[in-house]
């Protein structure tokens, strides 16, 4: 059996406060010795500064693989190219190419004039570089903006084919949205690895919210298990008990690889890993 591998998600802190929350989620995920830590990335100069300020820390204060996001939104192509750029010369070597949300406020992403319009193309201009390995976003659930399923397993096909070496999936309820989403992408000849996302539920309020932004279902059983282990004082455990669960029907079904949206909060990720029998317990020691 492959060894398993697990990597995370964070974002970069707005605060002193969230600073503070971020890096001591750090302290604990790093042990765990993740495959990489990608980080997200914001439109706008202040934002896109603050990914490669925490990109640094990971790096230089951690030693920790990262990857860094970069999107189409909001930048030229000369300037997002600068920006990759700037990734590269600093160490960065893996990048998560994607489109980006729209801009608050705005109903539909819309390309900069002078942007990268979609991913393929931004996937396929970092590919010549030569510099990073690229991973993509794929939707096991139509994303909201496509006009069916199939056209996602297409749009990844061409995003692959561009030069993507593995994809990273939205997050999901059940294994089988996944693993009927697999099968789909083997059928349509997609050969690169396909990067499970998962979410520790942290709050089932906040996880419908997010679901029904990105058009992931919800299911009627995990709504009425959260309510009854609300009312008991339990919704931790349930969300714990959910997420080793799904992770371990993944694993059964030839999954080696789990990436885990963590909020920038450890707690559940780090006990969902241990649960699984994937985390050795081991300090943390940090680079001189």
């Amino acid at each position: 059996m492959p060894r398993v591998q697990v990597s995370f998600e964070i974002f970069p802190p707005q605060s002193v406060e969230s600073s503070f929350r971020l890096w001591e989620a750090v302290q604990a995920l790093a042990p765990l010795h993740p495959d990489f830590i990608s980080v997200t990335y914001g439109a706008g100069g202040g934002a896109r500064h603050k990914t490669q300020d925490t990109l640094a820390t990971l790096q230089g204060s951690y030693g920790l693989p990262v990857a860094a996001h970069l999107t189409c939104v909001g930048a030229s192509r000369a300037e997002t190219l600068e920006i990759a750029a700037a990734f590269a010369a600093s160490g960065v070597r893996q990048i998560v190419a994607l489109r980006g949300d729209a801009p608050q406020g705005a109903a539909h992403f819309v390309p900069h004039p002078y942007g990268f319009a979609t991913t393929v193309d931004l996937v396929s201009a970092l590919a010549k570089t030569g510099q990073f390995t690229l991973r993509v976003g794929a939707y096991p659930e139509r994303h909201p903006d496509a006009p069916h399923s199939q056209a996602d397993i297409d749009w990844l096909k061409r995003k692959i084919d561009a030069g993507a070496s593995s994809a990273i999936t939205q997050f999901f309820f059940e294994a089988e949205t996944f693993l009927r989403f697999r099968d789909s992408c083997t059928k349509a000849g997609i050969t690169a690895p396909l990067i499970p996302g998962i979410l520790p539920i942290h709050s089932w309020a906040g996880a419908k919210r997010l679901a029904l932004r990105c058009g992931a279902s919800v299911p009627v059983r995990l709504d009425e298990g959260f309510a009854a282990a609300t009312r008991d004082g339990r919704e931790r455990l349930f969300a714990l008990s959910h997420c080793a669960i799904l992770c371990d029907r993944l694993l059964s079904e030839g999954v080696s690889r789990l990436h885990f949206y963590t909020l920038n909060s450890a707690d559940l990720t780090r006990d969902v890993v241990r649960a699984l029998g994937l985390g050795p317990d081991l300090a943390l020691s940090r680079v001189a």
